[in-house]
């Protein structure tokens, strides 16, 4: 039988996954707490019984986002091969963005919702958030494994992890605003991740293998 707390718990649930239902289907201008409540059959009250008003529903919104891409980066088996595991985690987190281009632009401040987007004082953007850390801390631990196995130079992994983020990132949203064609990861995204590895120490015969590797494994 049902708790008051569980059926609590699933209307915020069924709240936050309308809400990143309606951000992907219609755009972040659509996010409003009539529009969520009629998305779940609930009256608008919902919203602020269950949040305290809309703020802290996209907050709730934010936090599964990030929740949901760190699953997804993590979900990236792990093999002898570091610098492939690390590269096909890029490739995941290229998948996730592309999958969900609203959320994506919502979580790196690109989409305005106006005064319903607001953080707890002590996060200054969704990343400082225990969701956002975790979600981050897929890649710097990618990077600490390619510096154990000696692949890249002995460097601060938060730094190199940024290098790779920035690429990445920047890669993402011009495929995202279709400035980088369909034929961008081979054209593109492929010779970026090798220049990059190869500049952070790696021999180009080496991060070319691991390339191809990461490839065929997300393909597979």
């Amino acid at each position: 039988m049902m708790t008051s707390a569980d059926a609590s718990s699933s209307t915020r649930d069924r709240l936050v996954a309308a809400a990143l239902t309606v951000l992907e289907r219609d755009g972040p201008a659509a996010i409003q707490a009539r529009t969520l409540a009629a998305e779940i059959g609930a009256s608008t009250m919902a919203v602020y019984t269950h949040f305290g008003g809309m703020p802290k529903l996209i907050e709730a919104v934010m936090r599964e986002g990030l929740a949901r891409f760190a699953e997804h980066t993590r979900g990236v088996p792990h093999t002898d091969d570091p610098m492939a595991d690390l590269i096909a985690g890029g490739l995941a987190y290229g998948e996730f963005a592309m999958q969900n281009p609203q959320l994506y632009r919502l979580l790196f401040g690109l989409a305005d919702l106006g005064r319903a987007q607001q953080l707890p004082p002590d996060a200054a953007t969704p990343w400082d958030l225990a969701e956002g850390a975790n979600a981050l801390s897929v890649l710097s631990s990618a990077v600490e494994r390619v510096i154990e196995a000696e692949r890249i130079r002995p460097q601060d992994p938060a730094r190199a992890a940024t290098q790779i983020l920035s690429a990445t990132h920047g890669f993402v949203l011009l495929a995202m605003t279709g400035f980088i064609d369909s034929d961008g990861l081979q054209d593109v995204m492929a010779p970026m991740a090798i220049n990059l590895m190869v500049g952070l120490g790696d021999t180009r015969e080496r991060a070319e293998r691991s390339l191809a590797a990461a490839i065929e494994a997300r393909a597979s």
